[in-house]
């Protein structure tokens, strides 16, 4: 018994070897600041970004969107099967261990029946001497992980979907506003130019040109309403629910946004955003894979033990023990390259792996600079659309009352109602896009919910 004992504490020593190559973290070297911004010690993605907005309405739908959203839901079930296959793969580097019973009864013609029974333990283990399943386990944890990265990417993705949904909506609301309140005007303008006309003051002209806008203007009201009737469908499918008239929303006027950008450091895109971790993941996953592809060209050992009872008489089954211990050993030899091919197969997935982290390195990069540089433009864009909102308002009440004393034409009237519509506009959607581009910039640098 100690000679078996020091045979298998040798084994074991020897099965601590691990023959591969280590992963050794990411070689690639981030900027050190982002393009035309200056640095801050601090990060968007540490905030709790929806307190920028302060918007409770849009806090209360993105936490209904993370309790029922079904991708959300799909993203964790995923992580679920992946934790149990991590678990699956650790339990290969201890011995298994099985309880069986058996019983048999054979008669031949006219000889009394014999009867066996039997009563053993089975142990077998496969001695990990090169570290073949401690590469597995690592490949099964990292894609474990992988999977947990992939649901905080769709988390993250989810969030700034319902915020940019959100914000449409609100904006195509506010659109349909303006366009129902220059209705309202323009039909007050036809309603005076049909008096001016019939009066004998103008021309049928004017009268005409003020029907035209009017039209024009009522044409716009269709797409509209698609438009909120579509985003309001998306909005609640985000949240896992069917379209309903309770979903509202806030003016965007009333959002206050920060005047300073708060984005931290570019290297810590690498442990803030989820997309980068997954890709790292996958790069140690393949990394682990090369590793199972080289041990699995070395010798196999397993060992198989059983102890039992075995009698063909029932009562006397506890006092025939038996025991039976064995080793065996599986050498490939010849295969036709087989294992070399796999080797070099996983050798080119790991490379494969690799190219991609880098890649989704430089497209967050490329992301969180563009993001930065979104909320710049359109912040002056707005501020631009505000003064000419006021100054094509002020056209318009000097237009008309010039109209009023006869010093222009009701053209000029027209012309600065088409003016002011067109600056309420864009307005709006600078507005709305300059949200959208903070909920982009909130995602660039890796989320923070």
């Amino acid at each position: 018994m100690k000679k078996y004992i020091i045979h298998l504490m040798v084994i074991l020593f020897f099965g601590a070897c691990k023959i591969g190559h280590k992963y050794e973290g990411s070689q690639i070297n981030m900027p050190d600041k982002f393009a035309e911004h200056t640095l801050d010690s601090t990060n968007l993605a540490n905030k709790e970004w929806w307190k920028i907005f302060n918007d409770t309405i849009l806090e209360g739908y993105i936490k209904e969107a993370i309790a029922n959203n079904r991708n959300l839901q799909i993203a964790i079930a995923r992580v679920e099967e992946f934790r149990q296959n991590n678990r699956i793969a650790k339990s290969d580097l201890y011995p298994a261990i099985s309880l069986n019973g058996e019983t048999d009864s054979e008669k031949v013609k006219s000889e009394d029946a014999s009867n066996d029974t039997e009563l053993f333990v089975g142990l077998s283990w496969e001695l990990d001497l090169w570290g073949r399943i401690r590469w597995q386990r690592d490949a099964a944890l990292a894609d474990y992980l992988a999977t947990e990265e992939a649901k905080s990417a769709v988390l993250q993705s989810l969030i700034v979907d319902v915020a940019n949904t959100y914000f449409e909506l609100t904006a195509y609301k506010t659109e349909l506003e303006i366009v129902y309140r220059t209705q309202k005007a323009r039909e007050e303008g036809v309603r005076l130019a049909k008096l001016r006309y019939l009066g004998g003051l103008t021309s049928e002209t004017p009268y005409r040109q003020a029907e035209s806008q009017l039209a024009n203007t009522l044409t716009l009201i269709p797409d509209v309403k698609f438009k909120i009737m579509s985003s309001h469908n998306r909005l609640a499918t985000l949240m896992g629910k069917f379209p309903e008239d309770s979903i509202v929303a806030t003016s965007l006027k009333q959002y206050k946004v920060p005047d300073t950008i708060p984005m931290g450091l570019p290297s810590e895109l690498l442990i803030k955003r989820p997309d980068i971790r997954q890709a790292e993941q996958e790069v140690i996953a393949a990394n682990a894979e090369v590793g199972v592809a080289l041990t699995n060209m070395f010798p196999k050992i397993s060992l198989t033990a059983e102890a039992g009872v075995k009698s063909s008489d029932l009562s006397n089954l506890f006092s025939s023990p038996y025991r039976y211990l064995s080793a065996q050993l599986f050498n490939p030899i010849f295969n036709a390259g087989a294992y070399k091919a796999r080797q070099k197969a996983a050798q080119a997935v790991l490379k494969q792996k690799i190219l991609a982290y880098d890649q989704v390195v430089f497209k967050s990069f490329e992301e969180t600079s563009n993001a930065l540089g979104a909320i710049k433009k359109f912040k002056k864009v707005r501020s631009s659309l505000e003064y000419l909102e006021e100054l094509a308002r002020g056209y318009l009440e000097l237009a008309e009352l010039q109209h009023i004393n006869g010093v222009v034409n009701y053209i000029d009237v027209l012309d600065a109602q088409r003016v002011l519509f067109d600056a309420e506009l864009r307005l709006n959607n600078a507005i709305r896009d300059e949200k959208i581009a903070y909920t982009q910039l909130y995602k660039a640098l890796g989320g923070g919910w």
